[in-house]
């Protein structure tokens, strides 16, 4: 069975997304074990000289390379993801690289019509950074609108064609991160071009 971290990109504690990452983990318990990982606690994204890295940060990061995928949940702001998602992006690829050929499914909800649109499209931008360089689902937007009216008490999604449409969705995940395990080929060089990589150099 499939092992994946699921990442709750919002600080909120009535946060959708979060909603919406506990649900796909007891609807997929039989297909693959989810672990929910929060950000909320990690401090704000800051260089320093000597390259430190938050402890959070880093065990977040041994989960994330011992996963065999990631899912990642973005709410939308201004039509981007995040503060605090993006800084904790930042602290995944300072000196650390456990994004490197991982592959990623993004999902995202919000309290409008449109479901996180843009803001996915940004994180899908930040994911194929050099820093990062994710494996990312390709044509595989799951956008949940309306998500404050979205779920049941329990906690369960009301609508049937979503939850047929995210059915379809993690099974393609699910294949998408089999085929993923067989493209490892240039991993260990990927890894090393991350980690030399530097915007100051020319």
């Amino acid at each position: 069975m499939n092992k994946f971290i699921a990442i709750v990109g919002s600080n909120s504690k009535k946060s959708t997304n979060r909603e919406l990452l506990k649900y796909m983990k007891k609807h997929f318990q039989a297909t693959a074990e989810i672990e929910l990982l929060e950000i909320k606690d990690l401090s704000l994204y800051k260089k320093s000289a000597d390259e430190y890295v938050p402890q959070e940060a880093l065990d977040m990061a041994k989960k994330i390379e011992a996963s065999d995928g990631v899912i990642i949940a973005t709410p939308e702001y201004d039509h981007s993801i995040p503060a605090v998602l993006s800084s904790a992006l930042a602290w995944l690829s300072y000196g650390i690289h456990p994004f490197v050929d991982k592959p990623v499914m993004i999902t995202g909800a919000s309290y409008g019509s449109l479901g996180s649109s843009r803001a996915q499209s940004q994180l899908r931008q930040i994911l194929d950074s050099p820093e990062l360089k994710a494996r990312i689902m390709p044509s595989s937007e799951f956008l949940l609108g309306h998500s404050l009216q979205a779920f049941d008490d329990d906690g369960n999604l009301k609508d049937e064609k979503v939850v047929k449409q995210l059915d379809g969705l993690f099974q393609d995940f699910v294949q998408f991160v089999n085929i993923s395990k067989q493209l490892n080929n240039a991993n260990e060089v990927n890894k090393q071009k991350a980690e030399e990589f530097s915007w100051e150099k020319d």
